[in-house]
């Protein structure tokens, strides 16, 4: 891999973030806020059209976020081609089933650090702050799925700059965890009421995060922090309690129970 200067790395990296941004959470915004996919709305889940001032307030925030991620990226590549990350290049370095294992590692302490960082930005002396912005939609799209208040976005940028520093990483293993990173923000944010009524919460709601755990945030405020999983809700008893109690019934029937 070429160096290129620091400044070089953070605007084409601002370029790719924001490309990303716009092609993932305008794609499926398209999908599911079609015409067509009206007619899978349940009437009985809260739900709303999302208003442009919203989603213009949500991008605004996901152009400052990219600025953030950029140069934080730009930290890391600059420092790679110092030898100051532990980050590599060759896959059988550590070994083809480290490239999993890492995969899953960081997922899992991503999921931990995010947990305990929001709930910190929920405390009222920092919510102002930090997280009011990303709130300012009640009833998200994908447009919220990057949309966090400037300093936030610098927290939870030190935390991929910080990883690479400590553990080894292959590049692929780094861009799958973007890549996931992206794809569940996007999810997360859909809203309940924009999936068929059909759509598998089931057992898998227990320990992973969908549009159904995440949407009772957004409405709440006072539960569900999680980032991927939720094992860090039903632990510290962060998790709507009538969330569990109903996993057997349908996913609209426990959204319109626990949003009341």
């Amino acid at each position: 891999m070429r160096e290129q200067s620091f400044e070089f790395y953070s605007i084409a990296l601002f370029g790719a973030i924001l490309c990303r941004y716009f092609l993932v959470a305008g794609l499926t915004h398209w999908v599911f806020y079609s015409a067509v996919s009206q007619s899978l709305i349940n009437p009985r889940l809260p739900h709303r059209s999302p208003a442009r001032g919203e989603i213009r307030h949500d991008i605004q925030l996901s152009v400052i976020s990219a600025v953030v991620f950029a140069l934080a990226a730009a930290l890391v590549l600059s420092a790679y081609h110092r030898g100051l990350t532990r980050l590599y290049l060759d896959p059988y370095q550590y070994g083809v089933w480290y490239l999993g294992a890492s995969y899953g590692g960081v997922l899992l302490l991503q999921d931990t650090y995010f947990y305990f960082t929001h709930r910190l930005f929920h405390q009222p002396r920092w919510f102002t702050w930090l997280h009011r912005g990303h709130h300012c939609s009640r009833y998200p799209t994908p447009w919220t799925s990057f949309a966090f208040d400037p300093l936030e976005a610098v927290v939870q940028a030190v935390f991929l700059v910080g990883v690479v520093f400590v553990l080894p990483l292959h590049f692929i293993t780094v861009l799958a965890v973007l890549a996931t990173m992206t794809v569940w923000a996007v999810l997360n944010h859909l809203g309940p009421d924009r999936l068929p009524a059909l759509f598998p919460h089931h057992w898998l709601g227990q320990w992973v995060i969908g549009p159904a755990h995440h949407s009772i945030h957004h409405l709440k405020f006072t539960v569900h922090y999680g980032l991927y999983f939720t094992f860090w809700d039903r632990l510290l008893n962060t998790q709507d309690p009538r969330y569990t109690q109903t996993l057997d019934e349908s996913a609209p029937d426990r959204i319109d129970k626990m949003s009341s």
